[in-house]
Formats: structure tokens, sequence, C-alpha cells
């Protein structure tokens, strides 16, 4: 590919969890000089390697990474502050001569790169707490009703028990007094504008795909996972913030607190992962029509096709 190519496009490269994403960016990297660029939101977190399936020291020293394992867990870190460090990364890339190639989960981060995402202004952390606290002591209906007070149209698009949305939403309202859905309606404009790259969904067969799913729980279980998840647990952060829920830490940490046998929080852990998984298809699939859905069988074809003469 040529440096003016390079300069122009960048290449995405999504799909559900443990479907083979991470290899096939290796190998695009390999033959291109390419950069990778993490676009999953748990993979982000210094403190969850292992968990979050995050490439190997030996994985990422093969090619370029970037945006991996930078942030520390008790940041409440966003898809906002995700699109800012990824410009940077683009911008980096394309200063060196080097393909950026997306890769990841996270359907919003490559929602926010073609399409934009909403500015809504950091919330301060006095109007977080606050907002917590009550959450804590009243609960969730009660933070539920008075959301439906104070941005009724924010109340009804939310269910009663999404305690997460919720406090969102009321941050925002009592930080800025506007609705999360007017700041949704200006927003940041898209860092890959429509023309400007090949996009990649990675579509296994359900069946394989939940079937390396489940193995490959256990494989993180048996790499140090739990061990992993007790050293997040003892730093005792709040438990809304983004790395305290990635995909088996939950139920990890409640092992560690005697209400569960590791067997019983390693069958959640799979379940859980696998209709993460089934709700990843969903998203892509109703919010970003224009990824190429592609069999991992024949993503090496598209490679070729992405990368001519680089076969």
């Amino acid at each position: 590919m040529s440096s003016e190519r390079q300069e122009s496009k960048a290449v995405l490269i999504a799909g559900p969890t443990a479907s083979g994403k991470s290899a096939l960016a290796i190998e695009l990297a390999q033959r291109t000089g390419g950069v990778i660029i993490n676009a999953d939101s748990m993979q982000v977190y210094r403190d969850l390697r292992i968990i979050t399936a995050r490439p190997s020291p030996e994985e990422e020293a093969l090619v370029p990474h970037t945006l991996y394992g930078y942030v520390d867990a008790a940041v409440n870190f966003s898809a906002g502050s995700w699109v800012v460090d990824a410009g940077k990364a683009l911008l980096e890339a394309r200063a060196q001569g080097r393909l950026p190639i997306f890769v990841g989960g996270s359907g919003l981060y490559f929602k926010a790169l073609v399409s934009g995402l909403s500015a809504v202004p950091p919330i301060p952390a006095e109007v977080r707490e606050s907002v917590r606290a009550r959450l804590d002591r009243d609960g969730v209906e009660a933070l539920h009703a008075e959301l439906a007070r104070r941005d009724p149209a924010a109340a009804e698009r939310l269910k009663v028990r999404d305690r997460t949305r919720i406090a969102r939403a009321l941050e925002v309202v009592e930080a800025t007094g506007r609705s999360l859905l007017d700041w949704h309606r200006e927003g940041l404009p898209a860092l890959l504008p429509p023309g400007e790259v090949s996009a990649l969904f990675m579509a296994p067969e359900r069946e394989a795909l939940y079937a390396r799913i489940d193995a490959r729980f256990d494989a993180m279980l048996a790499s140090g996972a739990l061990d992993e998840v007790a050293r997040l647990a003892a730093r005792r952060l709040d438990p809304l913030l983004p790395a305290m829920k990635a995909h088996g830490v939950p139920v990890l940490i409640r092992h560690l607190a005697g209400e569960i046998s590791l067997e019983e929080a390693a069958a959640i852990g799979r379940a859980d992962t696998r209709q993460y998984a089934k709700r990843q298809f969903t998203w892509f699939r109703h919010q970003l029509p224009e990824f190429e859905w592609v069999r991992p069988e024949e993503a090496g074809g598209w490679l070729s096709a992405v990368v001519p003469g680089r076969a």
C-alpha cells in the first residue's frame, strides 16, 4: 500500500468477543507496517490484561499497538475520552506513514469513529459522588422517579432498574441543567468520514463462537484471572466504575467474597460473555450497517482485497 493511500484510509476490524479479531489485525499490520489501535472499552484498563483478553506482551511485540492498558481502573473512562485519544493516535499513525488499524468489540467506539459522538461535558466529581450516594441510600427506583421529574424524556427511555444509565442521566442534568438527550443531539464530528475506511465485522458461526468463549474463559482462569480480579477487588473501587463491570469481574468478586463457588462463578461468567456476544451481533447489525460481515475463514481474502499486492 502506498503512503498516499495510508494517509487517506484506515481499517476497522470489529466483531464479537473471541472471534479472532486480534490475530487478523496483527496479520494485517505485519503486511502493511500498520499500527493497531485499540477500540475495546475494557482493554484500555491496565488492571485487566487477563480477564479482558488483551493482546499478550508477545503479541504486542510483533507490531505497534496503542491505547491498550493505559487507563487506571479508578478512572471513569468514557467513549468521549477515548475519541480524543483515538484522534491523537490516528494523527500519529498518519504522520508516521502507518496504516491505522482499529480493532475491538465496542460498538459505540466504532460508531464514534464513523458517525461522531455527543459532546457531554465532564461531570464534576462532587456531582457524581452525590448521585451515587443517593443511589446507594435510596435505591434505583427512587433515582428513576427523581429523573422522571427533572428529565422526563430521558427517564422514559430507561428501564427502571438500569442503575448505571439512570445515574448517568441524573448526573448530566444535575451538572449541566440540560438533558442527556440534548447533549446527544450535539456532538463531536466523525474521525473517519465515509469513504475513508474499510470496515469488517468478524461473524463466526454462533455455536463455534460460544464454544470458543467458554474455552477462553476457562483458559483465563488458568492463566491467573482470579488473582488479577482479587488485586482489583482489594482496591475497593466504586462498583459502578466501568472497569468494575468488565465481563467476569463482578462474578469473580462474588466468589472471592465467599458468596458462590468458583465453578458457579465460571459458569455465570461464561454465560454472561455469550450473552454479550449476542448483543454485539445485534448492535452492529442495526447500528453500523456499513461494516462488511465476513466469516473468519474468509478473512484472508478480505485482507488481500483491502491490501492489494500484499497477500
